[in-house]
């Protein structure tokens, strides 16, 4: 039998992402977009939630093409709130809107956001050694510094909490449990 985090064996849809993406090292920017969209989507709601939703968040947002989600008027944040498929949060919604704005400014001032979020960890994963899930902080000095030069920048619903789940999403931080699979698979 396969070990591997405990959050995972929720269903089967957890397993998958855990298994195949969930702490692995993320570069393109695109995807570092959706995951940070998609981590603040979750924001008071379960990860499960936001992943039985993913498909129906790519069809809604353009597959998260930010540059065509920065020209977003009210009448499409209203054709957002009437979509059942998707979480449908105005603030949330809004902030859609807002961060991929930011997140071009962010491109643009440093060449790529894969280059902006590495350079906080000096383009190395950290790697940790957590016994069990609740060992895990839901936190750290990082994801505070990152999430305040965020918010600067304009970014929403990227508070601390919030973009350290961003960080293990994307492989910044290796959060898998010392006895899972993917643990000795990702380290660097």
């Amino acid at each position: 039998m396969v070990k591997r985090c405990k959050w995972a064996n929720f269903n089967d849809l957890m397993k998958e992402y855990h298994d195949k993406e969930w702490g692995t090292p993320q570069r393109d920017d695109k995807m570092l977009y959706e995951l940070l969209i998609l981590e603040g989507m979750q924001a008071g709601l379960s990860w499960n939630t936001v992943l039985q939703k993913r498909d129906n968040f790519r069809k809604a947002f353009d597959n998260f093409d930010y540059t065509k989600i920065i020209r977003y008027k009210e009448n499409k944040i209203e054709e957002l709130m009437r979509n059942e498929g998707i979480i449908r949060n105005r603030l949330k919604i809004q902030s859609v809107i807002t961060n991929a704005k930011s997140f071009i400014k962010v491109q643009e001032e440093f060449g790529s956001f894969n280059k902006y979020i590495w350079d906080f960890v000096n383009n190395k994963s950290v790697n940790n050694a957590w016994n069990k899930l609740e060992d895990l902080p839901p936190n750290t000095e990082l994801s505070n510094r990152i999430s305040k030069d965020m918010k600067k920048r304009g970014f929403k619903f990227i508070g601390t909490t919030i973009i350290y789940a961003f960080l293990q999403a994307i492989g910044v931080v290796n959060d898998h449990t010392i006895d899972c699979f993917r643990y000795n698979e990702l380290i660097n």
